[in-house]
């Protein structure tokens, strides 16, 4: 299993995970033209991706999804709730190949096994994934909300995840955000911090997990070495860590 972040952030979302020859995306918060220009650059071609699936319909993660189906042909999974809320927000254009799920149920592409798992995250019907080929199992955990019931038995399974770190406790109480905004984020419809997520892996990284990809990190309340140097003060040296960046792919991430 082959995995890499195309671009994290609140300026747009979009991770690639293949195995058994099977290939996926999940969500749509970049352009079209990035994704097919970075996928490019990594000797992939995203005509070929097999299905496109969408944690939720916050702008970030799902703005391209019209594009990415028309254009590159790939079906999209989503709940019912996610695309009634996009359609709502703005014009996602015409959708021809479109599957839906309810948050908990499992999807098979191919021999790959996708797993959603629901979310408190503060969008119409939030969830996050699991992509489990027989072998390995991935997790893509980010918007989560809070570190709600189960999570934690999730992450204990995993071989790889990407998870989201989005904020520095200290740099949020301190940067020009507005209190209503400083509250939804660290609320429990929001984001986890730094230290959340460094508290997850250090309590549910056993042998098990090789590594871990913080994601979603926060342009004002974050940056890439103090969401490393919080998660390397907590977690056991031996597992690798990388940080998904907000323009950037980052490398490939293998099981």
């Amino acid at each position: 299993m082959k995995m890499i972040s195309l671009q994290s952030g609140s300026n747009g979302n979009c991770f690639y995970v293949e195995t058994g020859g099977v290939k996926l995306l999940f969500d749509a918060g970049i352009s079209g033209r990035a994704a097919e220009q970075r996928l490019e650059q990594q000797g992939r071609n995203i005509r070929d991706v097999d299905a496109l699936f969408v944690t939720h319909d916050h702008s970030d993660h799902s703005r391209s999804v019209g594009i990415f189906q028309r254009k590159f042909g790939m079906p999209v999974y989503m709940t019912r709730k996610t695309l009634a809320a996009i359609e709502r927000y703005g014009k996602v254009g015409r959708l021809d190949q479109v599957h839906f799920f309810q948050a908990g149920d499992v999807c098979s592409i191919g021999t790959v096994q996708v797993h959603s798992i629901p979310t408190p995250h503060d969008s119409a019907d939030g969830v996050v994934f699991v992509v489990d080929d027989g072998k390995h199992r991935a997790g893509i955990l980010t918007d989560l909300g809070h570190v709600f019931d189960g999570l934690k038995e999730v992450l204990k399974t995993l071989n790889g995840v990407i998870i989201e770190s989005n904020y520095d406790e200290a740099m949020l109480d301190s940067g020009p955000y507005p209190y209503h905004l400083k509250q939804r984020i660290r609320g429990s419809g929001g984001h986890i911090s730094n230290r959340e997520a460094a508290e997850l892996l250090r309590e549910c990284a056993g042998d098990r997990l090789k590594w871990a990809c913080l994601c979603h990190l926060s342009d004002q309340n974050n940056c890439p070495e103090t969401a490393l140097q919080t998660h390397r003060a907590s977690v056991n040296d031996t597992l690798q860590l990388y940080v998904a960046r907000r323009d950037r792919c980052t490398e490939w991430m293998t099981l």
